[in-house]
């Protein structure tokens, strides 16, 4: 088998590293080399698969900060992150490098490039970020993980949808069925915020639970992850409509809790809208309003317009509202089985090993291989795996 050296280029929030990391796992199984180049918090990498990767820190920013002393700051620290990467990617004769956006993405993506190595971007939101659409130029490659990607109609580089990678516990919950429930039988509602919970979902969702009738009421079993700012307040509310809920700042088995869920109420961010498409659980997605580029909204819009969510606007979004919306879900369970169907077709399992298939496809395409007849080893590899995952 031919190996490979490949840098994979991601940091900052989870919504990067995760791809980056399924990557990684998919590339080492099969055997190849993976170098991580990664920024001041990309430290999943270390305690993750540092034992099967090198991980190597750069320096990264965000040119998006107020000030011109922050912004100048900004483009010397990414200047000087093009020279790590640089050394990096020599020293370690690497192949190829996969962008996962972010800033910290930035300086490997345009070292490589000067380098003159195939540079693939993997972009996870419907919408290309900031980062991507700087380098984008650079790129002689890029992924989705939508059907339709905003900003990205006039390109000239490769374009291959491969899906948003999931972490493997998310994956091994694809086959865990959906219901059977009743109008009578538990409903298992869970509320996320992301990482860092949301002051919305908070405020708003016990609210819309004390105005639900009792009968419904006494039918919910609730996971609702909090703010540590908001636990107090959403733990009091709900002891005083008795409603017994389960509520934490951070839920270690949250797979478990989407495979069990009958319904979701979330954010609209990359990973909950791969993840949800996954195990395919039906959703209230309430776009984060202040999300770049209002990227969420347009998650959120793609999995309404698949049948598999409904998209509630956070600046409209009120008690009453969310209540009504509860209340004719949890009263029809084949509306949310059909968008529960839906949104298991939505998702792309396999999304980490179609991005591997689609990276080594393309080192192969760019003539980094020095003998050609490795090309046609490379597609027989990736069409192999594609046989297995089909069989599987």
């Amino acid at each position: 088998m031919i190996v490979r050296r490949i840098a994979l280029a991601a940091g900052g929030t989870g919504g990067h590293v995760f791809p980056g990391l399924s990557l990684a796992e998919a590339l080492v199984g099969r055997g190849h080399v993976v170098h991580v180049l990664t920024d001041t918090r990309g430290t999943t990498f270390h305690d993750t698969i540092g034992k099967t990767c090198t991980v190597h820190k750069v320096r990264a920013a965000s040119p998006s900060q107020s000030g011109p002393a922050a912004k100048l700051g900004a483009i010397v620290q990414l200047s000087l992150g093009v020279l790590d990467a640089r050394g990096i990617l020599k020293r370690n004769r690497i192949d190829g490098v996969v962008g996962f956006g972010g800033y910290p993405s930035v300086p490997a993506v345009i070292a490589g490039s000067i380098g003159r190595l195939p540079t693939i971007l993997h972009e996870q939101n419907a919408v290309l970020g900031r980062a991507n659409r700087w380098l984008l130029n650079r790129a002689t490659a890029i992924a989705t993980s939508f059907e339709h990607t905003a900003g990205l109609s006039h390109t000239d580089i490769k374009v291959a949808r491969t899906g948003n990678p999931v972490r493997a516990s998310i994956a091994a919950r694809r086959n865990v069925a959906y219901g059977p429930f009743g109008r009578e039988s538990e409903f298992h509602l869970c509320v996320f915020g992301g990482s860092l919970g949301a002051e919305v979902f908070s405020n708003t969702v016990p609210a819309a639970i004390a105005s639900l009738d009792k009968d419904l009421r006494a039918r919910l079993v609730i996971t609702q992850q909090c703010r540590p700012e908001d636990l107090e307040q959403a733990e009091s509310f709900y002891r005083n409509i008795d409603q017994a809920a389960t509520i934490q700042t951070f839920f270690n088995d949250i797979p478990e809790k989407l495979a069990a869920a009958q319904l979701v109420v979330a954010r609209a961010g990359a990973s909950t809208v791969a993840e949800l498409g996954v195990i395919g659980r039906p959703a209230i997605l309430v776009p984060y309003s202040h999300a770049m580029d209002d990227h969420q909204s347009r998650n959120a819009e793609a999995l309404e317009a698949a049948g598999a969510a409904w998209c509630m606007s956070e600046d409209r979004l009120s008690a009453d509202l969310l209540a009504t919306r509860l209340r004719t879900l949890m009263e029809d369970p084949h509306k949310l089985a059909t968008a529960a169907r839906s949104a298991w077709d939505f998702g792309i399992p396999d999304a980490a090993e179609r991005l591997a298939d689609f990276v080594l496809e393309h080192l192969a395409e760019r003539a980094v291989f020095k003998n050609p007849s490795e090309v046609e080893k490379i597609s027989r590899g990736a069409n192999r795996t594609s046989e297995r995952r089909a069989l599987a």
